[in-house]
């Protein structure tokens, strides 16, 4: 789960990670006010969205007066920010963040997240700040240091200075650093982050550090044990499918392509989506109906799929081991019939009850194209998408 900016931030100041002062406000009245409030000889509006490269994507803007701060604010609100992480649609702006400007010396990255390779969260930091870490990682992979907390000695002094090192911090820096890095992990551990990153961490003029921007995503599978992390979540910034499939306990990912798949189990839906790209299709989602599910689940799942303008076509592959294919047939069947199917649909079941499936299938008068090999049924839902075959 992720969260905004200024959300992010207030958890910050509640670890004691210092931040600019700022005020998230709705209105442009509210934005003009907010400048007044905050004082000072400049300030920075940001639009609040769940995706980075707002500054590139004209979402971070920059104002003299509170009057001009309350008219930039009143660009922003209301409108769909369209950045390279949210996709053509953009995502609505119905907060902005006022913040105070603060003169800049130095930017720094920082960063908390799980290594899964040795099973510990790992600092990540870099003297590169303010930049696409991603491309910074490709370039100069000499500028970005790691290092990892024991889950039992915890985060100690001498990484704090290690990192303060690289970064060129001195003296109190170094002190506030350290300040910094321990608020963040008892964040991270205490409301079960799965990632934390400062980009930029700053130097201002006068030599403190604070944290410019704060981004938090949360554990999915841990969120609903902290109602108050739970209340900062912000449906309008999520995919209404994706909400959707979490009301049904479905793992489900829009993508891009006109195939829908329907598949149980995440690896066997990885390799239909990529079989589907391998025969020349574009997959439109991943959907995971998992391994011991029902009727109602599977006639929810299939209506999902078919909400997407783009389906031209659905693939559904069900491998029944725990789930039996007869089940798995009876949902889809309810499913067609309450949504009057527009496009064709492959059905491929093997295992548990296979057989009874595909003739509750066969027998449905529905048009249902049964297809008891995945490779054909692969090739088939191509060609009916409209793809090579």
């Amino acid at each position: 789960m992720n969260i905004h900016e200024y959300q992010a931030k207030k958890l910050f100041a509640d670890y004691g990670i210092p931040v600019p002062p700022g005020m998230p406000v709705m209105t442009v009245e509210k934005a003009r006010q907010a400048a007044e409030t905050l004082g000072g000889d400049g300030w920075v509006i940001k639009a609040q969205v769940h995706a980075g490269a707002r500054g590139k994507a004209g979402g971070v803007k920059f104002a003299k007066t509170p009057e001009e701060a309350g008219n930039l604010a009143g660009q922003l609100l209301g409108t769909r920010l369209v950045t390279h992480q949210t996709g053509p649609e953009g995502l609505p702006v119905d907060t902005v963040l006022v913040e105070k400007i603060n003169p800049i010396k130095n930017e720094f990255y920082l960063s908390l997240l799980v290594d899964r390779e040795t099973e510990r969260v790992m600092f990540v930091a870099s003297a590169a700040g303010g930049m696409d870490i991603e491309a910074v990682a490709r370039q100069t992979p000499e500028k970005i240091i790691d290092s990892r907390v024991h889950p039992a000695a915890g985060l100690q002094p001498y990484q704090c200075r290690n990192i303060a090192k690289a970064l060129g911090l001195k003296g109190e820096q170094v002190k506030q650093l350290n300040k910094i890095m321990q608020g963040m992990v008892q964040l991270f551990l205490e409301k079960d982050a799965s990632q934390i990153e400062i980009n930029p961490l700053v130097e201002t003029e006068a030599g403190e550090l604070l944290a410019l921007d704060a981004k938090i995503n949360f554990d999915d599978n841990a969120v609903d044990f902290h109602a108050d992390i739970l209340a900062m979540r912000d449906q309008g910034q999520e995919d209404d499918k994706e909400c959707r499939a979490k009301q049904f306990d479905l793992s489900y990912v829009t993508l891009d392509g006109n195939i829908g798949c329907m598949v149980n189990g995440a690896g066997l839906a990885m390799a239909t989506m990529d079989l589907v790209k391998f025969k020349g299709g574009q997959p439109a989602n991943f959907l995971d109906v998992g391994g011991g599910t029902n009727a109602e689940k599977v006639a929810e799942a299939f209506k999902l799929i078919l909400s997407d303008e783009h389906v031209k076509a659905v693939l559904v592959n069900i491998f029944g081991g725990i789930v039996q294919c007869n089940i798995i047939a009876e949902g889809i069947i309810a499913a067609a019939k309450e949504v009057n199917l527009t496009v064709p649909v492959v059905v491929r079941l093997e295992g548990t009850n296979a057989e009874q499936g595909l003739q509750l299938l066969n027998e449905s008068d529905l048009g249902l194209i049964v297809s008891e090999d995945l490779n054909h049924a692969a090739e088939q839902v191509v060609a009916l998408a409209g793809g090579q075959a």
